[in-house]
C-alpha cells in the first residue's frame, strides 16, 4: 500500500463509515432503532472503527514516513561521499601525482638551479594540496548554505565558499527572484554553480569569474552562465572518464529537465572566451532569445 493510499484511507473511512450507517438505519433498522438511539450510536461506530482499523493505519503511515527518513538520510550520505570523492580526485590525488612526477624529475636533477626549481615547484604542489585538504574538511563541516535565505545572500556565501583564498575576482549579475524555483530547483542549481566555481578555481587559472541568472520571458524560465576569462581546455578532456565535476553537472541538471553546456577555448584563443558553463530552463517560447549576444557580453565581462 503507498503512502497517498494510505492517507486517503484515513480520510474517507470515518465519512464512509457514516455514510454506510445512515444508510442502514434509515433503510433497514429505523424500524428497530429510534432517532436518538441511533444518533447516539453513530459516534460510537466511528469510534470503533478509528480504533480498530485508522489505528492500524497511521501505525503503517508511520513506518512508511520513517522508511522515507532513512531513505533520504542514506542518499544525503551517498551525496556526501560521492562530492567527497569528486573532490579528492580533483583536487588532492592529481596533486600528489603531479608531486610524484616531481619527485622523479628531482631526482634526475643535475644542476644546483634545476633542484632548486623543482624544489619551488614542489613546495607549491604541497601548498595546494593543503588548501584542497581545507576546503574539503570545510565542506564537509558547513555545508553549503541554505536555500531558505535570499538568492542573493544564498550564491554570495556559495561564491565566497568556493572562491576562499583563490584570489579569483567574482562578478556576480544574480537577477532571479526567490519566488521563482522550487525549493529543489534551487539546491540543485546552487550545486551547478558552486561545482563550476571550484572547477574554475583549480583548473581555469583565471582572473576573474562572471556568475550570471536571469530569468526568461517566460514562466519559470531562467539561464545561468559561469564564465571565467582562464586558458579553457580541450573539450574531449573535459568528457573524459576522470572528470566528475562535469559529469555531475550534466547529472544533476538532466534530472531536472534543464540544458547544460560547456564552451571552452584552447590557450591560444583565451582571450576570446576561457570557459562558459550554461544551464536553462526552457519554457514555452523565448528559450534562445539573444543567447548569443549574451554569452558574448558576459564572456566579455570576464575578459575584463
Amino acid at each position: 500500500m503507498t503512502y497517498k493510499q494510505i492517507k486517503y484511507l484515513i480520510l474517507w473511512t470515518p465519512t464512509v463509515t457514516i455514510g454506510v450507517w445512515e444508510y442502514l438505519r434509515h433503510t433497514v433498522l429505523l424500524p428497530y432503532i429510534s432517532m436518538e438511539l441511533g444518533n447516539l450510536l453513530a459516534p460510537v461506530l466511528v469510534l470503533l472503527v478509528t480504533v480498530t482499523l485508522l489505528r492500524k493505519l497511521f501505525t503503517i503511515l508511520e513506518e512508511t514516513q520513517e522508511a522515507l527518513h532513512r531513505e533520504r538520510l542514506t542518499k544525503a550520505g551517498l551525496e556526501e561521499r560521492e562530492q567527497l570523492a569528486r573532490e579528492l580526485h580533483d583536487g588532492i590525488s592529481q596533486s600528489l601525482f603531479l608531486m610524484s612526477v616531481k619527485l622523479d624529475k628531482l631526482e634526475r636533477a643535475e644542476s644546483d638551479e634545476d633542484l632548486k626549481q623543482v624544489s619551488e615547484q614542489i613546495r607549491s604542489t604541497v601548498r595546494r594540496v593543503y588548501e584542497d585538504v581545507r576546503q574539503s574538511i570545510a565542506n564537509l563541516q558547513h555545508p553549503p548554505a541554505a536555500v531558505n535565505s535570499s538568492w542573493q545572500q544564498t550564491i554570495e556565501a556559495v561564491i565566497a565558499e568556493a572562491l576562499n583564498g583563490s584570489g579569483l575576482k567574482a562578478d556576480l549579475d544574480w537577477r532571479i527572484p526567490d519566488h521563482l524555483l522550487t525549493s529543489r530547483e534551487k539546491v540543485e542549481l546552487v550545486a551547478i554553480v558552486r561545482e563550476a566555481l571550484l572547477n574554475a578555481r583549480k583548473h581555469a587559472e583565471a582572473d576573474t569569474v562572471c556568475i550570471s541568472c536571469e530569468p526568461l520571458g517566460f514562466k519559470g524560465g531562467f539561464r545561468c552562465m559561469v564564465a571565467d576569462d582562464g586558458k579553457g581546455t580541450e573539450m574531449q578532456r573535459l568528457h573524459s572518464a576522470g572528470c566528475f565535476g562535469i559529469r555531475m553537472m550534466e547529472s544533476r541538471a538532466a534530472e531536472m529537465g534543464w540544458s547544460f553546456e560547456v564552451k571552452t577555448s584552447q590557450n591560444e584563443a583565451a582571450a576570446a572566451g576561457g570557459t562558459v558553463v550554461t544551464i536553462v530552463k526552457r519554457g514555452d517560447e523565448g528559450a534562445d532569445d539573444g543567447r548569443e549576444e549574451r554569452e558574448e557580453r558576459y564572456v566579455q565581462s570576464a575578459d575584463r
